[in-house]
């Protein structure tokens, strides 16, 4: 009886720290992970910028999406049939820029956000009315 005691507890011991060592380094992992804003700013100071070179090119999101109000409803962006890339509020001056070839939008307020698709400003919806629509980079 002693030695099933025994054998149990050091089975437990053995589970708990490898949950903690699970845990450790799946916390470190996260905090390691740059967030969605780090990515865009990594990204726009990669971009080529245009030096008078007739070759060199800018970049233009497919999407982009400012707040302009002191909290905007739900935005919500995903790739048709795929993974949903924001599903949130924002704050005012908050920005996010997108570069996939195809995005599914829905604003819950319109009247909220400035939308600029593909380098050109759409027209601003009215406050309180909701807008889904799909943007298409070029080409």
């Amino acid at each position: 009886m002693g030695l099933a005691r025994l054998a149990l507890a050091a089975l437990a011991v053995g589970v708990v720290v490898t949950l903690l060592f699970i845990g450790g380094r799946a916390l470190l992992a996260s905090l390691s992970t740059p967030t969605q804003a780090e990515r865009e700013r990594e990204r726009a100071t990669a971009l080529p910028t245009a030096t008078g070179t007739a070759t060199e090119e800018v970049t233009v999101p497919t999407l982009h999406i400012e707040c302009l109000a002191e909290t905007c409803p739900t935005v919500t962006v995903r790739v048709p049939g795929g993974d949903v890339l924001q599903h949130r509020e924002m704050s005012k001056g908050e920005e996010v820029s997108f570069f996939e070839p195809e995005l599914d939008v829905v604003l819950s307020d319109s009247g909220t956000v400035r939308v600029t698709e593909n380098g050109k400003q759409r027209e601003q919806g009215e406050l309180g009315a909701k807008k889904a629509f799909t943007a298409r980079a070029p080409g």
